[in-house]
This record gives structure tokens, sequence and C-alpha cells, in this order.
């Protein structure tokens, strides 16, 4: 089992490992496999009586899988994480793993649509079988809804305007890809700071596509459920719209970041926070890979009770 480092390269791979805590018996979970670097560590070091369950929905990530018997892939979003284990006769964990965002080998592949660095067809699906795709969401959204997204995920102050020229654009003609939808809002492209720009505007697309935000709120919620006490939730986000949800999930067991308490006024959270500031990768990481450079890994143990 090597890793497939041409597939992607694992991020703050010792610091995740590290805070797993791994119990050679335990069950763990790593919700986005990819290369399987951080897998095949985890994998490691369990021994026969330990078990780890593997998803991604990427048909590509399953090249990178291993035949053992207490390896499980499961080629699936982790929406339906609970459901996943319970079909394995697993009702607890020990310990999971998320890498959330785009995987290098996604990013590389010119024809998904990821990457602002090449001309490719509107698409930027996760899952390639899913119905939702970059150009449904650049050709059939209306203004407020175009506009929603560009605010509300590309954290973008003109929001509106760029909606609006994309939807006079594209009635003259389908905007079918990437190229022509960059071309079509240069004009709104900060001097100095395009590259920027055109990636808030894709990271804004690309959630709205594979429906980032409710998926990871969905996998904090069914994580939580699912930990064995002093079991551990390990994340790596990659933009502020992520980790917000993450430290606030951490923090104080809401989104929002309202601490909610009981009838006697009692904290109610699942977790607790491990570390209070998240772990950064170092200057040579980043050197080493520059996807890493905005990676913000958080550790979270279950609570007792």
């Amino acid at each position: 089992m090597e890793n497939n480092t041409a597939y992607h390269i694992p991020v703050l791979f010792n610091e995740c490992i590290d805070a797993l805590q791994i119990d050679p018996a335990g069950t763990y979970v790593d919700v986005t496999f990819g290369g399987g670097g951080h897998s095949r560590e985890i994998f490691s070091r369990l021994n026969e009586n330990g078990r780890l369950i593997a998803f991604d929905q990427d048909p590509d990530a399953q090249k990178n899988t291993w035949i053992a018997p207490n390896f499980h892939f499961i080629p699936a979003n982790f929406s339906f994480l609970k459901n996943h284990l319970r079909l394995l006769g697993i009702v607890q964990i020990n310990g999971l793993l998320a890498d959330l965002g785009v995987s290098s080998h996604q990013f590389d592949e010119a024809e998904r649509g990821f990457s602002i660095r090449e001309d490719a067809a509107l698409d930027m699906r996760m899952n390639q079988q899913a119905d939702l795709s970059a150009f449904k969401v650049v050709n059939e959204y209306d203004e407020s809804a175009l506009t929603a997204i560009l605010k509300n995920y590309g954290e973008l102050t003109n929001a509106r305007l760029i909606a609006r020229e994309i939807i006079l654009k594209r009635s003259e003609k389908l905007i079918e890809t990437t190229g022509e939808l960059m071309s079509i809002i240069s004009r709104f492209a900060p001097k100095f700071k395009d590259h920027k720009f055109f990636a808030q505007v894709f990271q804004a697309i690309r959630i709205e596509v594979n429906q980032e935000l409710e998926v990871l709120k969905n996998l904090l919620i069914q994580s939580s459920e699912l930990l064995a006490e002093n079991g551990r939730l390990v994340v790596i986000s990659y933009h502020s719209l992520e980790d917000r949800l993450v430290k606030n999930f951490m923090k104080r067991g809401s989104f929002n970041g309202e601490v909610k308490k009981d009838f006697f006024g009692n904290i109610l959270k699942p977790l607790t926070e491990v570390v209070r500031h998240p772990i950064v990768p170092s200057d040579e990481e980043i050197k080493r890979n520059t996807r890493a450079r905005s990676a913000k890994l958080r550790i979270a143990v279950k609570n007792v009770g």
C-alpha cells in the first residue's frame, strides 16, 4: 500500500494522525479518502480487531483502495454516514477524519472544471452522477439565486452586478466553459487581484453544485452522535465558511455560535475542543504543497456522559 501522491498530497499528515490518538483495536472513519494517504497510515496502526471505513464519492478514488477484511470503502457522499455504517453493523466509532475541499487530482483533471487555470466544461461536480452542475447554476439560476451564492459562498461585495452580467451574456449565448465565464466577468476583477477574484467565484459555484456547507453540517451532527466517549473528531477546512461551521460546532455545539443550555443552565454540547486555535501548515509544508496554505485543522473530543 503506497500513498498515491500523484492523486493527492495529504495535508497536515502527521498532525492529523496524532490528533486521532489511534487505538489499534478501534474503529475509524476517513470520509475523504482521495488518494488514501491519511487512510493508509490509520490502517497501518490498527490490529486485526481494528476497522477502517473510508468514503469517497469520486469514482477515481476507488482506484487507490486495497483489499483487507477490516477495511471497507464506501463509494458515496458522507451525508448519509450513519446509514452506511449501520449497514456494516457499526453504531459507534473511535475517530473520524475529514479533509474537506477539492483534491489535487480533481483540480488537476482539467475537464472537471474546478481550476481557474484551464478552460474546461462548466462541471465542478465531485460526484459525477449528480444532476446539478456548474453549467446549470450559471445558465439556469435567476438573478436573486446567483447573487445569493456569489455573496454568501464567494463573499463577493459586487455579487449582484456579476450575476446581472452573467444573465445578460447567457441570454445571447449559453455559457459553456470556465474560460467563457471568466472572460464575461473579467471586468469585475480587481487589478492585481484577479486570481483571488476568480477563485472566489469558482468557490461559490462549487459550493452550490456540491451543497458543501449542508453536507458538512450533516457530517458534524452525525459524527458527534457516532463517536464513543473520548472519541476524536479531526477536520481540515480550507475556507472561512467551512472553518466557521466547524469551530462553532466544536466550541458551542451549534452552527450559529449560540450556546444551548438545559433547564438547569448546563451547556449542551457534544464535543470539547482539544486545541483552542486551529493548527496550520508550516512554511516548509506550504513550500512542498501550495494547496496546503489555507488549511486549518481543528480537533475535538466527545464529551463523557
